[in-house]
């Protein structure tokens, strides 16, 4: 199984210039891992800093995400061949279904087959899925596997822990992928995590990262400030006590950020 990461670049609202200068910056800062999707359009964008870095292809960990346009078997395959075209790459290091297909339009089976096949083509070295409930999981693992799917990328951060969704995908043996890992500022903001923050002299995201990372969550943050993005890097080296960790799971509130229309019922 292809490993994923810990820590990763988020790119998701930053386009153009902006996204540009992110992963240069962020690739300058030792990120080594960048996340990015179809729908972002910030891909040729993403792989234009790639090319200028310099950095050898082996040592950067690329994932895209495959809108809910895509996903028809005829369809999928030939949206990642685009991807990788606007990306400057040979292959993805990880390939994900973004969302599952709207009121399942589309079969989740026939989406995860020509998943399975992108892999199977050598456009990707691994594959997995994003925003799936149990339900939608339990039906990707009956078409092709539970050691064919690398992650489940889901929202998860100290006010939407997603207990439910992340317990399932680590007892299925698949890793969680934490985004919004800072639920757009408010964590950082939160007086437990600054307290806990002041404390071990770190930045409250630094804490909100490391607590994650300690769950066992991949984490893709994302910032445009160079300061920000070596502070987040560095969250790999803050530790956590115990009672650190469970005064940050008690600030669980299933607040949810990402909810557009099409999104499935969550568990």
């Amino acid at each position: 199984m292809t490993r994923i990461p810990d820590i990763g670049l988020g790119t998701f609202r930053l386009q153009g210039q902006q996204a540009y200068d992110a992963v240069a910056n962020g690739l300058v800062a030792g990120y080594r891992h960048i996340d990015t999707a179809q729908i972002y359009a910030n891909e040729a964008e993403v792989g234009a800093a790639l090319a200028a870095s310099g950095i050898p292809r082996e040592q950067v960990f690329v994932t895209t995400k495959v809108w809910t346009e895509h996903l028809r078997a005829g369809a999928l395959v030939d949206s990642i061949k685009e991807s990788l075209r606007k990306l400057r790459l040979e292959q993805l290091d990880l390939a994900l279904i973004h969302w599952p297909s709207p009121g399942d339009e589309v079969p989740l089976d026939e989406s995860m087959q020509a998943l399975l096949q992108a892999r199977e083509l050598g456009l990707t070295r691994a594959i997995g899925v994003s925003n799936f409930t149990i339900a939608h999981l339990r039906t990707a693992i009956a078409a092709v596997g539970a050691p064919n799917i690398a992650t489940n990328q889901i929202e998860l951060h100290p006010f939407l822990q997603n207990r439910a969704a992340a317990g399932f995908t680590r007892e299925a043996g698949i890793r969680v992928t934490a985004y919004m890992p800072l639920a757009v500022g408010k964590a950082v903001a939160h007086p437990v995590i600054q307290g806990i923050a002041q404390r071990l002299q770190a930045t409250p995201a630094q804490v909100t990262l490391a607590w994650l990372l300690a769950r066992g969550h991949v984490v893709i943050p994302s910032s445009t400030r160079r300061e920000h993005l070596e502070q987040n890097l560095a969250a790999t080296r803050v530790q956590l006590a115990p009672a650190d960790l469970a005064a940050i799971d008690a600030l669980d509130a299933g607040e949810r950020i990402a909810t557009p229309e099409f999104a499935p019922r969550w568990d």
